[in-house]
């Protein structure tokens, strides 16, 4: 089981905010009682946006300057929806966590072929 991925959220100090606290228990939880193995990426994906801090991990969402995409003459602020850059970085997460806790279902997982 996955938990759903954190959003983008910091407090006034700095520190990472929980978005899906209920739900991510849930799935804890669930997980648990079906001894089942878990890839926490809410905890993950926070531990990673505190570590990069409050602006870096912008770089992990999409944040659109007024005039740079054509879509979003305006700009776009969007802590939910990833860059491609962030999607690698939690592409990664849920790489490593089945490799280690699947390896089994890891040995499946194709490379993708370099064009």
């Amino acid at each position: 089981m996955i938990t759903p991925v954190a959003r983008r959220r910091f407090d006034s100090t700095g520190k990472v905010v929980g978005t899906h606290d209920v739900y991510a228990a849930i799935v804890r939880s669930v997980a648990a009682l079906e001894k089942v193995p878990l890839i926490d990426l809410d905890k993950q994906a926070q531990a990673l946006y505190q570590q990069m801090s409050v602006e870096a991990s912008k770089l992990l969402f999409v944040h659109l300057a007024p005039g740079e995409h054509p879509n979003y003459p305006s700009g776009k602020v969007d802590d939910t929806h990833f860059s491609e850059l962030g999607a690698r970085k939690i592409a990664q997460i849920v790489l490593k966590d089945i490799r280690a806790l699947l390896p089994e279902l890891s040995k499946r997982i194709k490379k993708p072929e370099v064009k």
